[in-house]
């Protein structure tokens, strides 16, 4: 059975190298840095908006969004574990779309880009890994709404939220009133919908808006980095198992999420992964996870 498991072993870490000798990066970005963690935060890949001076949502920013993602899911499960979005302004995670850019739009343009909004959010959405915003400054309309894309959001004491786009006489629309309120409630949400109301990270944190403490201000990526060193020590087939069966079980019934998840436990049988956290626990030592 040792020979066996080593030999598997050998045959995963082969498939790796070649799987990541087939993985092409997304082009780069001067408005989205990405960050490929290395050592204890191998795994974990930082998406930093970078668009001065606010993050705004503009048609590039939403473009190397999208080509960002993308590049993602074509990553190797050993190597990509966590998503982490994060601000290079400590003042604004982001602050919505480029109102300035879209006042240059007719109907039909504004119509189109809502909807390639809309698709790049989902495509953050269904990443395979765990998502996590870290926080800081004004996470305002398509700000907010990228936000609750991600699984967990982890804030600053300093950082704010709102939907205001009432006061500006439209409505969230890539998403917000439908993902706010499958997360905070239906009368909360309208509520905060409704009145364009801004509020501040303890009550993001009261209404479960944001997970777990408040960080002090600029402590919101370190703590989005913690989480996922927790996150990438587990089995990172299990641990993209265990979203795919969260995911898709959400609004079925019992019966219906039961059979999904059965689903999701079967892709985790045959892996080397499983063999290896046995082989681990008997052997108390830490698991070598490879993905595989």
């Amino acid at each position: 059975m040792l020979a066996v498991l080593r030999a598997s072993r050998r045959t995963a870490a082969a498939s790796r190298q070649q799987a990541s000798r087939c993985y092409a990066p997304a082009a780069a970005s001067p408005e989205l840095r990405i960050e490929h963690g290395t050592g204890p935060e191998h795994g974990i890949t930082t998406l930093t908006l970078d668009r001065p001076k606010a993050n705004a949502l503009s048609r590039s920013l939403v473009a190397a969004l999208r080509d960002a993602t993308a590049a993602l899911r074509a990553t190797p499960s050993g190597d990509l574990r966590c998503v982490i979005l994060a601000s290079a302004n400590p003042r604004v995670f982001c602050a919505g779309a480029d109102l300035k850019e879209r006042a240059t739009m007719d109907p039909e343009e504004v119509q189109a880009f809502v909807a390639e909004l809309g698709l790049a959010f989902a495509e953050v959405e269904q990443l395979p890994v765990p998502t996590i915003a870290a926080m800081e400054g004004a996470a305002l309309g398509g700000g907010l709404e990228l936000a609750l894309c991600c699984d967990l959001r982890l804030a600053a004491s300093c950082a704010t939220f709102g939907l205001p786009e009432t006061a500006l006489a439209i409505i969230p629309g890539a998403g917000g009133t439908q993902r706010l309120q499958r997360l905070v409630g239906v009368p909360r949400a309208k509520e905060l919908i409704y009145t364009a109301r801004r509020f501040g990270a303890e009550q993001a944190a009261a209404i479960g808006l944001v997970a777990g403490d408040v960080s002090e201000p600029g402590g919101a990526l370190e703590a989005a980095l913690a989480l996922g060193r927790e996150i990438c020590a587990n089995g990172p087939v299990a641990v993209r198992a265990a979203k795919a069966a969260i995911d898709g079980g959400t609004g079925l019934s019992i019966g219906e999420g039961l059979a999904v998840e059965a689903g999701c436990y079967a892709r985790v049988i045959p892996t080397v992964d499983r063999l290896e956290g046995l082989a681990a626990f008997r052997e108390k030592r830490k698991p070598a996870y490879t993905g595989q």
